[in-house]
């Protein structure tokens, strides 16, 4: 099956509050394309450059998501287009975004990343670091970034029972912050979890949006 037939079955499956962004890290704009055509406008980058690249090259009506790792560095080149930043780690980056959304007078939406996969390697905050931004107000000094939730990456693994048991506990700690500290905040009601592999499950456990990129463009092509 092409671009178009994996989106359209992707779509025709997804429950209507579920929103699917179209990782298109490493494929072509002319991938993209097929997919644009098809109708989908949300696509998914992790990597910087590449997705100024393809913002320069495709129709501005693309909702471009940064879902990959953030360097401080990198901030300012999407600043005055990206429509949500999935993965804020630390409050560092937090600044620099203000910083940088502030000179574009833009407000940026963002997802706090968490940590809850096995694998180190894997970027995030712990639960009781987050919490902690939430407790002691730390979002209220960054006016130009509007926290909207959380997104996790569960463990690469075939365990199907830990796989849903980590995007359980994320879901777990969403209610959580969002009863104790967001409760009078309606902007706050975003959950990025769930990829080709575990999506599903990520939906049963009460993930809001996805991030698809091999089952819709099949696999990534690094050369």
């Amino acid at each position: 099956m092409g671009v178009k037939e994996n989106l359209l079955k992707i779509k025709s499956e997804l429950p209507e509050h579920v929103k699917l962004v179209a990782v298109s890290k490493t494929h072509p704009v002319e991938k993209i394309m097929e997919a644009y055509q098809a109708g989908h406008k949300v696509f998914g980058e992790n990597k910087v450059q590449e997705m100024v690249a393809k913002y320069e090259q495709l129709p501005k009506d693309i909702e471009w998501h940064l879902i990959g790792h953030l360097q401080t560095n990198k901030v300012k080149y999407i600043v005055p287009f990206v429509a949500l930043i999935h993965s804020v780690d630390s409050e560092k980056l937090l600044n620099e975004i203000n910083k940088r959304a502030a000179r574009v007078d833009r407000v940026i939406d963002c997802l706090i990343e968490i940590h809850i996969a096995q694998e180190e390697s894997k970027f995030g905050m712990g639960f009781d670091q987050a919490e902690k931004f939430f407790d002691e107000k730390i979002f209220d000094k960054y006016p130009y970034v509007n926290i909207r939730g959380f997104m996790g990456m569960a463990t690469f693994t075939d365990d199907q029972n830990l796989v849903r048991k980590e995007f359980r506990s994320l879901r777990e700690f969403f209610d959580h912050v969002k009863q104790t500290y967001m409760k009078n905040k309606e902007g706050f009601n975003l959950l990025s979890m769930g990829m080709s592999g575990d999506y599903r499950i990520a939906i049963e456990e009460g993930s809001n949006i996805v991030r698809i990129g091999t089952a819709i463009f099949g696999q990534r092509n690094y050369n």
